[in-house]
């Protein structure tokens, strides 16, 4: 698990803003793209489910392979 250490800044008394380490910034830019990119492979794999499959070796024939 990621262990950040944020440092709250108060405006006005209330929590405003999170300032983090830049590497800690960066790890939760990293892991927030990857969970981005499987949501959309899940996303992806949802709607070619409806669709047939073609089996690879009927694929290399078609292209000659």
């Amino acid at each position: 698990m990621l262990k950040l250490h944020p440092e709250i800044l108060i405006k006005n008394g209330k929590k405003e803003f999170v300032v983090l380490p830049y590497e800690e910034f960066l790890t939760l830019q990293e892991r927030l793209a990857d969970a981005e990119d499987l949501m959309e492979l899940r996303k992806a794999k949802r709607a070619e489910r409806k669709k047939k499959a073609i089996p690879l070796s009927e694929v290399k024939r078609a292209l000659g392979i």
